[in-house]
């Protein structure tokens, strides 16, 4: 039997889509959004209509007929907390969605384009590990202050994607290894699989700097900071998220162009970088207690994994703990749609999303 799927990925300037035919890829699409396009909508939910039409035209000139598709997938959004895997898209997750998102963030337009286009053709949208993934032990949830309770935000696509991959490697099953994934992008996450669940995380607002968030930073002087009357909310809100990071450090979220700055000899430029792989490393070593360091391999992944550098500086840190497995690239698409092609199967079975 021979599936198709069209996968789509919105990100805060861009829309990715995607289609395969089984585990084939037969195209990937990357279709940037001006940022002065973007800047009309007030709300990310005002971009569904201006998103969707460009995808529709785009295979319509790319010649494919929607009613070949056996199934849309889209990223899961910023919806309360979810299990792993599939989810089938129904109209109390598009309402969720649309009018209550637990975060305003351009992940919630996956789940509505892909409803959209699969109820025009008569075949299933689905999500699949949404961002919002939450599998954490009780013990984990404890965060200090009851006031606070810690939940689970991360890049589960990829991190268990890639520890599925991983575990193939080893000739196992997911549900029989443990592992830590470490996801280096724009933001990082690390987070612990134990048999098959992912049962704790670090955040990207909790561990380490990336590219444009601050991380952990020391609670005191950020209330000081907050109230020091200098600068208002949302100007806090963007130096932990979107002008933190290396770009507060060195003015650029590139880290080709930060190593490039190493390159020519700049020591300032260097400590910056070396400290992200540090904190990344400390995380890692962090999260080898919750499974009594009883770890089976730990997977660096993420755009940042391409760099030799930075994966070095982990792998000489870390690899007292377990073997390092080094495998680069966001590989959102192909986790989208080979999580759906195994629901397609049979082999996994497709959630229906009842929560509210």
């Amino acid at each position: 039997m021979r599936y198709k799927v069209l996968a789509i990925n919105p990100g805060s300037t861009s829309t990715k889509i995607a289609l395969y035919e089984n585990e084939l890829e037969i195209f990937c699409k990357v279709i940037d959004h001006p940022v002065e396009e973007i800047e009309k909508y007030s709300k990310v939910q005002d971009q569904f209509q201006m998103r969707k039409d460009i995808i529709i035209s785009f295979l319509k000139d790319y010649g494919l007929n929607l009613k070949e598709l056996s199934a849309v997938v889209g990223r899961g959004g910023m919806l309360p907390s979810v299990k792993s895997g599939a989810y089938r898209v129904n109209d109390l997750m598009t309402d969720r969605l649309k009018n209550r998102p637990v975060i305003e963030h351009a992940s919630n337009l996956g789940a509505l384009i892909a409803y959209e286009i699969a109820n025009s053709i008569g075949v299933s949208a689905y999500i699949y590990d949404s961002v919002r993934v939450d599998e954490l032990k009780d013990i984990a949830r404890i965060s200090g202050m009851p006031d606070i309770t810690r939940t689970s935000t991360s890049h589960a696509l990829n991190s268990r994607a890639m520890a599925m991959k991983a575990a193939k490697k080893y000739n196992k099953k997911y549900e029989e290894m443990n592992f830590i994934v470490a996801h280096l992008g724009g933001g990082i996450s690390l987070s612990v699989h134990e048999k098959g669940r992912m049962v704790d995380i670090i955040a990207d607002d909790e561990g380490p700097f990336s590219p444009e968030r601050a991380g952990r930073v020391p609670c005191k002087e950020l209330i000081d900071l907050c109230y020091s009357g200098i600068f208002d909310k949302k100007t806090m809100s963007k130096k932990l998220r979107g002008n933190g990071g290396l770009k507060a450090y060195l003015n650029t979220v590139d880290a080709r162009e930060v190593e490039r700055m190493i390159e020519n000899g700049d020591e300032n430029a260097k400590l910056v970088y070396e400290a992200m792989a540090y904190q990344v490393s400390k995380g890692i070593g962090e999260l080898a207690t919750v499974v009594e360091g009883d770890v089976d391999a730990v997977v660096i992944t993420g755009g940042i994994a391409y760099s030799k550098m930075m994966t070095g500086w982990i792998k000489k840190r870390v690899e007292f703990i377990a073997p390092v497995e080094i495998m680069p690239g966001e590989n959102e698409m192909e986790s989208l749609a080979l999580g759906t092609l195994r629901v397609l199967r049979g082999e996994e079975e497709a959630r229906e999303y009842d929560l509210d």
